[in-house]
């Protein structure tokens, strides 16, 4: 009872925060692309906009950061859809673990739902940007200049709040949220191709003003050796350029992970009433999808985030031996803060194949971190959001289905589904977590994880789309797919 009045408190909170009205009718296909392509208009300027009052010196290296959160360092972005994220992540565990009370099969419990998350994302947003602000990572600022930057991110990351509200109300495809995600990504790959300007390398060691494609025609012309076209010099606690091994590698594994995407075990079923008729469930062989591993990358990025505050903070000369097993830092001009020790160390990774080779301890542990946590994550999300053995069986009994060649029991089918549900959570997590870091630590650009979030969401948008299509030339099936 007291969890149904603290959603309802929530929701009501929600009333009065700015919202994007729904559709009168349904758009049709070509005015919610539009729709879409407004709101990443929207998100890629704002993503371009630098924060006014900071120092442009300022710059820290949050990577995975960047990538899950689509956020921007230094500009208006810097928050992202950071506070969604959280918000959206913590709403689904305390609903599936029971601590909130709440049916979402209910219409008004999840029109509840929706709001309270809605408020949880605008509190997360002050809570972030003001731990940004003030705990010192834009470095040294007046009160003024303070409330300056303050007021900007707040704008700003309410302004994705609404934007991600209007394409998920009807008037936009798919989610704001996996769209700026998309974009992100897009925009590293791209980037990290076409248009990188990497610090000066070493003496002696050639220097690129290119992203890898365009240094590696200019090597050819310059007759510099094999070695560099493929690798290029690493220094150290430097960010590596990205090489012809990270384009190599991104290009391998965005084909594995359509491959997997389109993988299915099938369980057969038979319809009760429908004279036994039979067919197939499928079952996706990413079971868990990527969130297991986005949750390890929150965490990491989470923990990266108050490790580099306390250092900043309490111990900037990497004095006080305790905070230093949390992490060592150093800043180094123009790359910001890069870690040098300590567990913050390990949780971010060393990128390319020259910097791995150099640190391959650090390589073995952060991947070993990101599949164990991925791994851990996915039985957990399995249990919370609906995609348990129990879960999946009375979804099939309540459909009048049964397992082939088995009675009509929820305990029956749940026993038949536990062993096929528990093996694809653990193989797909793993493969899932092994891919994103083994993808990392090779410089795959945009990250492994940027990847394998981006191809789920491509594959999610696809089907979207296609759906759009069915019901726009076959209006009739509209409402049999809803």
């Amino acid at each position: 009872m007291g969890s149904s009045r603290f959603l309802s408190s929530l929701a009501s909170v929600a009333k009065f925060l700015p919202a994007a009205a729904k559709p009168a009718g349904k758009p049709s296909l070509r005015e919610k692309l539009a729709w879409t392509g407004l709101a990443l208009i929207a998100y890629l300027v704002m993503a371009d906009i630098p924060l006014f009052g900071i120092s442009s010196q300022v710059s820290t290296n949050f990577s995975i950061q960047n990538l899950i959160f689509a956020s921007r360092q230094g500009t208006l972005m810097q928050l992202g859809i950071g506070p969604i994220v959280t918000a959206g992540m913590i709403m689904q565990i305390l609903a599936g673990s029971k601590i909130l009370n709440v049916d979402l099969s209910s219409t008004e419990d999840r029109i509840d739902f929706t709001a309270a998350q809605k408020t949880f994302a605008v509190l997360f947003t002050f809570l972030q940007g003001g731990a940004y602000v003030f705990g010192g990572i834009f470095g040294s600022l007046t009160f003024p200049q303070e409330l300056l930057v303050f007021g900007q991110l707040i704008f700003a990351t309410l302004l994705v709040i609404l934007l991600d509200e209007m394409i998920q109300k009807g008037w936009g495809v798919g989610s704001g949220i996996s769209l700026f995600i998309l974009a992100g990504v897009a925009f590293q790959v791209v980037y990290d191709a076409f248009s990188y300007q990497p610090a000066p390398a070493p003496a002696g060691a050639p220097v690129y003003d290119y992203g890898s494609i365009l240094a590696a025609i200019q090597s050819i012309f310059r007759g510099d050796p094999l070695y560099s076209i493929i690798r290029y010099p690493v220094q150290q606690y430097s960010i590596p350029a990205p090489d012809i091994v990270g384009l190599i590698t991104t290009v391998a594994f965005i084909l594995i992970l359509i491959y997997l995407q389109g993988m299915k075990v099938e369980i057969p079923v038979v319809y009760q009433k429908a004279q036994g008729y039979r067919s197939k469930i499928p079952l996706q062989f990413l079971y868990v999808s990527n969130v297991p591993v986005l949750l390890a990358g929150i965490l990491f990025s989470d923990y990266v985030f108050f490790s580099e505050i306390l250092w900043k903070r309490f111990d900037p000369t990497n004095s006080v031996w305790f905070l230093n097993i949390l992490g060592k830092y150093t800043t180094i001009s123009g790359q910001g803060i890069q870690p040098i020790g300590g567990l913050a160390y390990y949780v971010q990774n060393p990128i390319g194949l020259g910097m791995t080779l150099g640190e391959p301890v650090r390589a073995l542990v952060f991947t070993l971190l990101l599949t164990v946590l991925s791994v851990i994550f996915a039985f957990m999300w399995v249990e919370i959001a609906g995609l348990s053995p129990r879960d999946q069986a009375d979804q099939l009994a309540n459909s009048g289905l049964q397992i082939a060649g088995f009675r009509s029991s929820v305990g029956i089918i749940e026993s038949v589904l536990r062993k096929p549900v528990y093996a694809l959570t653990f193989i797909s997590s793993l493969i899932a977590g092994l891919i994103a870091g083994v993808a990392d630590i090779l410089g795959a650009y945009g990250s492994g994880m940027g990847l394998l979030l981006a191809i789920g969401i491509v594959y999610q948008m696809y089907q979207i789309l296609v759906q759009e299509q069915i019901e726009e030339l076959y209006p009739g099936l509209a409402r049999i797919l809803e």
